[in-house]
């Protein structure tokens, strides 16, 4: 007689349970208003000296730097007379952001649903690897191993169309830098065709025999959408540039109101270096140098291959597949732990911008700063979802990767359209690799370009 929850059923009702459970506390706890409460934002005041004496004085109003009325303004006449500098027209305020705050800026649900998601998907991923697996089972539901999956594929779809609806903002990034997420897109697709196509040699790159089991199409599709993952990670990777260049005072300009704590620049210094230490991990050079080659073959001595390193030194084979997927989390991990810095030096960079233009000349002209200031603080959010969206790919993709059960052999109709073992068990991997050495290169050469002076922050 068969008991009515065996074991598998027992692990659908933790998904089940765990991932209910989790929406319900988020709907109650706003996870993403605890993380960024306390970030210093800055408003310039609206009126410091008002004609009216009965007025309130300083008021600190946010709103658009084109809501003055233009009206009433005339052509200044040329004087001789000395110019004095009025301190109180190149005041700031600097406020610290609370929920209410936070509520008023544009894209806070979209960014509050992700987040929530992220961690209900993630969480739920990491049960199916703790719980213990029935290799017996069989069905639809076997192992509870759908739920992690759909969430898994919801959570990349939902990301990836919030990275392109505020792609399409028209004040969220530069021209310049929308044609360029074209160009990399362009240049991505390119390199993924090489790669998927197996035209690059596979002593280039560790993955072995991953595209094999690929048709055309799911290798046109594979190159085609890491194409659209370089486009769209382009802006991102602008912005961790920039971040990383401000919160570790790369431009040596020691004004504490740009300081972002020694555990902030840390944390951006640990970031950037496992984001490109870990690109580096699949890229057979250097996996050489970790990899012990002859780790299996005590009993013989190589002597003719004594003062060779390469191959000779290092883990074996197993532990460093174990070790990539390590690094692959920690730098997931790692990078969503640095929203908040990385979100501070969002903010910052509006201050650097008010104070170089108000020691730029004896007559500051504040009106860019000041629209600068506006629209980093409007678009707080809309960073936030640009910072979060790159290390949240790599966890989801990190999570369906290590699912070993064939669940989506049961839908033929699916299965007719797409690789389903490839999909989840080979790809996921390769996307994870993909979005972390997108964003170590492009981090890199916005670094180099800022580095030699042909960017600048301003």
């Amino acid at each position: 007689m068969s008991l009515p929850f065996s074991s598998t059923n027992n692990n659908l009702i933790i998904h089940a349970s765990s991932s209910l459970f989790l929406t319900l506390l988020f709907t109650f706890i706003k996870i993403p208003s605890f993380f960024l409460h306390g970030l210093h934002t800055y408003i310039h005041p609206d009126d410091v000296t008002p004609p009216n004496p009965n007025s309130s004085g300083i008021k600190a109003a946010i709103r658009r730097p084109s809501d003055t009325t233009t009206s009433g303004i005339k052509p200044r006449k040329k004087t001789h007379e000395k110019f004095e500098f009025d301190e109180n027209k190149a005041q700031i305020f600097r406020l610290k952001l609370t929920h209410n705050h936070l509520q008023s800026r544009l894209y806070f649900d979209q960014f509050n649903g992700a987040f929530n998601f992220t961690i209900v998907a993630c969480s739920s991923l990491l049960i199916h690897n703790l719980l213990p697996v029935s290799k017996d089972s069989s069905g639809v539901l076997p192992n509870g191993t759908l739920i992690p999956i759909l969430l898994g594929f919801i959570g990349v779809v939902r990301v990836l169309f919030i990275i392109v609806k505020v792609s399409f903002e028209r004040s969220a990034s530069k021209r310049s830098e929308k044609q360029l997420s074209v160009l990399i897109g362009c240049l991505g697709t390119i390199i993924g065709f090489l790669i998927v196509l197996e035209v690059i040699p596979n002593w280039v790159f560790d993955f072995g025999s991953k595209f094999e089991s690929l048709d055309g199409y799911a290798k046109f599709c594979t190159a085609m959408f890491m194409g659209f993952l370089a486009g769209l990670l382009y802006v991102p990777a602008a912005k961790f540039a920039r971040a990383y260049w401000l919160g570790t005072d790369q431009i040596r300009c020691n004004l504490s109101m740009i300081y972002c704590g020694w555990f902030g620049r840390i944390l951006l210094y640990f970031s950037y270096l496992l984001t490109v230490f870990t690109s580096l991990l699949w890229i057979n050079p250097f996996a050489d140098l970790i990899v012990n080659k002859n780790i299996k073959n005590f009993k013989v001595k190589n002597v003719q291959y004594a003062n060779r390193l390469t191959g000779n030194v290092g883990m074996s084979r197993s532990d460093f597949e174990f070790f990539r997927l390590c690094c692959l989390l920690a730098t997931g991990v790692l990078n969503m732990i640095s929203l908040r810095a990385n979100l501070q030096m969002f903010l910052n960079e509006a201050v650097l911008s008010w104070y170089q233009r108000l020691h730029a000349s004896k007559v500051p002209d504040l009106d860019y700063s000041r629209a600068k200031v506006f629209l980093h603080n409007h678009y707080l959010c809309l960073a936030g979802i640009q910072f979060f969206s790159p290390p949240a790919l790599v966890l989801f993709f990190l999570g369906l990767s290590r699912i070993n059960d064939n669940v989506l052999d049961h839908f033929p109709a699916l299965c007719n359209l797409i690789p389903c073992s490839a999909l989840v068990k080979e790809m996921s991997l390769f996307m994870g690799w993909w979005v972390v050495s997108v964003l170590g290169v492009l981090v890199s050469v916005n670094l180099a370009l800022y580095r030699q002076g042909i960017l600048y922050v301003s």
